[in-house]
This record gives C-alpha cells, sequence and structure tokens, in this order.
C-alpha cells in the first residue's frame, strides 16, 4: 500500500461495530454460494448428473473468488477504498477452501478415494493436470496468509511469493476452459475479466515506475 492510501485510510475509521458488520456480510456472501449448492442437491436439482454438477459448480465459485481476490486492490484505487483492502486476506482464504472442496468432492464423491485412477487423470488429462498444477501452487500462499508469517518471511520475500496468484488464476480459467465440453462462454468470460486486472496491474506498475 502507498503512502496516498495509507493516508487515505487514517482520514476516516468505520466504528468497531460496522466493521463487524462488514466482516459478518462478507463471510455470508462468500458462505451463501455453498449453503445454495447444497440446498440444490437436496432438492434434486442439479441435473441429470448431480456429483458432475456439484463438482463443477464448487470450482467454478473458488474461481470467482479468486478473481474476486485481485479485483480488490484496483477496486480500492478507483473508488479510493483503501480498507477494501483487509477483506482480500478473507476472500482468499475463502477461494481455497473452496477450491479443496472442488478437489475433495472429486477425488472422494467421484473417484471413491481411488489414488491410481487420480494420478492417471492427472497424467492424461491436461485439465487436470492444470487444475492439480494451480491447486498445489495455491496451497503455500494459503499456509502464509497470516500476519506472522509476513513478519517470518519479511514482506519483500512475502509479497514475492503472493506473485504466484497471477500464475494460479490463469491456471483456474485454462482448467476451467478445457473441463467445459459444449459451452466455452462461461470460461471465456471469466478470462476477459482476468485479461482486464492483469492489464490494470501492468498499467499500474508501469505508472508507478515512471513517476519514481
Amino acid at each position: 500500500m502507498d503512502a496516498s492510501v495509507k493516508r487515505a485510510a487514517t482520514r476516516k475509521r468505520p466504528s468497531k461495530t460496522q466493521d463487524n458488520l462488514i466482516y459478518a456480510a462478507v463471510w455470508l456472501a462468500c458462505f451463501a454460494p455453498l449453503v445454495w449448492l447444497a440446498w440444490r442437491g437436496v432438492s434434486g436439482d442439479l441435473g441429470a448428473n448431480p456429483i458432475e454438477a456439484l463438482i463443477r459448480q464448487i470450482g467454478v465459485w473458488g474461481l470467482r473468488l479468486l478473481l474476486v481476490g485481485l479485483a480488490i486492490t484496483p477496486a480500492a484505487r478507483i473508488l479510493k477504498k483503501p480498507r477494501l483492502i483487509r477483506f482480500r486476506r478473507t476472500i482468499g482464504l475463502f477461494a481455497f477452501s473452496y477450491i479443496c472442496l472442488h478437489l475433495l468432492t472429486y477425488i472422494g464423491v467421484d473417484l471413491f478415494f481411488d489414488w491410481g485412477q487420480l494420478w492417471k487423470d492427472i497424467l492424461k488429462r491436461p485439465f487436470i493436470t492444470l487444475g492439480m498444477a494451480g491447486f498445489v501452487l495455491l496451497v503455500p500462499l494459503a499456509v502464509t496468509s497470516t500476519n506472522g508469517w509476513v513478519l517470518r518471511l519479511g514482506r519483500a520475500t512475502w509479497q514475492r511469493l503472493h506473485w504466484l496468484i497471477y500464475l494460479i488464476v490463469p491456471l483456474g480459467v485454462v482448467h476451467y476452459y478445457l473441463l467445459v465440453k459444449a459451452d466455452h462462454r462461461p470460461p471465456l468470460v471469466y478470462a476477459a475479466i482476468l485479461a482486464v486486472l492483469l492489464g490494470w496491474r501492468a498499467w499500474d506498475a508501469w505508472t508507478r515506475r515512471v513517476r519514481s
């Protein structure tokens, strides 16, 4: 966070009650899709292949939350709301949780913990290869998301590690694109959103370098 953002953050801070209400709203918003999917599963509203639909939808929500996490910094700068940054960690951990659940549902419900079949899928099915690569890269980001790890690693090293997100999210988008057999419009929409966010990051980095 640059000096101007820090100064803006100190001008007006919401009360503790407002903070708690906003955090509660963020938690509810992140948790709601899982409740909705569970309700659809119980009510038989997941189509002819509910297991496949459940696995896919959990993964899609993980990808959506990753994109929301990437969008927080641009939103904070454009809207001049620097305190939005504090929700990035929560949303990122929810994204990781959804992706873990996506993987566990695939392994446990679809494959019945057939580890040999999982290994074959990783080697022979490119969309699973890319999805697993993204998951493996995401694990250290989730583990080191606490303030304690920032202190242990040093902020510069911690930031460099978390630049992996710019590889992880594209892997997730390609994973989704290759998974879809018919209608590629949803993954292409996410690819367009990702391109805009990465373009903004590149432009922001270039303008900061020019100013310095």
